[in-house]
């Protein structure tokens, strides 16, 4: 498995930036990013594969980008023009199981404690 440590969560007002980081332990085949509400389910907004190709889902599409620097062996999701909505717990996860929507939980082998973010 890959470790994996969040940071950079907080409270922000809506409209705000926050830039959430994600230490690894090392390399994985995919990185992604995961948000989960109260009482919602963990779902999958960001990816960024092994070549470096990004996807996004469409709430987040415009105001949020992922990116990664392989010599500090950390993800980031740089999160701007944040809105109420976006409050949430954010995970960052590594090592998909391919063949499978990587939106999905279960494509994951590794997941972070998590980040909370806050916008008011």
């Amino acid at each position: 498995q890959v470790q994996l440590v969040e940071s950079g969560g907080g409270s922000v007002q809506a409209g705000g930036s926050l830039r959430l980081g994600c230490v690894y332990s090392r390399a994985a085949n995919a990185m992604a990013w995961f948000c989960q509400t109260p009482g919602g389910e963990r779902q999958g907004i960001a990816l960024r594969d092994g070549s470096g190709s990004t996807e996004y889902v469409d709430s987040v599409t415009g105001r949020f980008t992922i990116s990664q620097d392989n010599t500090k062996k950390t993800l980031y999701l740089q999160m701007d023009s944040l809105k109420p909505e976006d409050t949430a717990m954010y995970y960052c996860v590594a090592d998909r199981a391919w063949g499978v929507s990587w939106k999905r939980r279960a494509t994951w082998k590794s997941w972070g404690q998590g980040t909370q973010v806050t916008v008011s």
